[in-house]
Order: structure tokens, then C-alpha cells, then sequence
């Protein structure tokens, strides 16, 4: 069986992948991933069986199956066992998701064009910024007028 862990049990690790990657906009449907992984692997994959595992209905999968569900999603099969590597992905997937923004990518691909005294400076301004935001900001921080 999987191991719950700090990154979640295997049905939040599927149900995250679900929700991060999203190549056409949108979730994709159990069917999608079922033929997916049934084109990945041998054997059969029913959406059934993506939805009971997405679901925590169903939570001691094969092998096979667990490979098959990482290489649909793009991600590696450790992603369902090792905390560190649901790190890793999760912040790739998180910045993939907000590249998709195309006020984030704007700004992005600005940055790339600054030398790295200014790109250090707008990286100060961002997070002072969202400190504010957030109302973490220190004692100097101006209130919301």
C-alpha cells in the first residue's frame, strides 16, 4: 500500500495531479487518463478504476498501474512514495500552472531581459508586495488606504 505522508495519501497525490497538469485548460476525464494509461501500459485501465483510485476508493494499485498514471501525468513514479519528490514536482507543476497566466509569463519573460542587479531588486518589490498582500509585511508597512 502507499504511504500517507506529508505530501498526502495517494488519492490527494493523484487528485493534485488531476487538478496541476492541464494541457488543454481543463482536467482531464477519468476516460482520458484511463485510455492513457492503458495506451502505456498492458492490460486494461478502466475510468472506473481512476476513479476509485482518485477518490481513496481503491488504494493498493499495482505497480504497473502507478507507472502508468505517472507517465500519463509527466511526472516519475516516486511521486506517489517520497515526500521530496512530491515537493519537487508540485513546485514545477505550480510554476507551470502560473506560466500559463499571461500576466505571470509577461513578466517572466521581462525579467529575463534585466541584468541580474535589477532582476535581483524586482524579486525584492514582488515579495514586499505580496507580504503587503498577505498583511505579514513589517512594522514601516503602510495600511491598504
Amino acid at each position: 500500500m502507499v504511504a500517507e505522508a506529508k505530501g498526502g495519501s495517494l488519492a490527494q497525490r493523484i487528485d493534485h495531479l488531476f487538478k496541476a497538469v492541464q494541457p488543454h485548460g481543463r482536467e482531464y476525464s477519468y476516460d482520458e487518463v484511463a485510455r492513457g494509461c492503458e495506451a502505456l501500459t498492458v492490460g486494461t485501465f478502466s475510468k472506473t478504476y481512476v476513479w476509485q483510485l482518485r477518490t481513496g476508493q481503491r488504494d493498493n494499485p499495482t505497480k504497473r498501474h502507478l507507472e502508468a498514471l505517472a507517465a500519463f501525468f509527466g511526472v516519475p513514479a516516486a511521486y506517489f512514495f517520497s515526500d521530496e519528490v512530491v515537493d519537487s514536482v508540485n513546485s514545477q507543476l505550480a510554476l507551470a500552472a502560473a506560466l500559463r497566466d499571461s500576466d505571470v509569463r509577461e513578466i517572466a519573460l521581462r525579467a529575463l531581459r534585466m541584468d541580474d542587479a535589477t532582476r535581483r531588486s524586482l524579486a525584492r518589490i514582488v515579495n514586499e508586495i505580496s507580504e503587503m498582500q498577505r498583511g505579514t509585511a513589517g512594522p514601516d508597512a503602510r495600511p491598504n488606504g
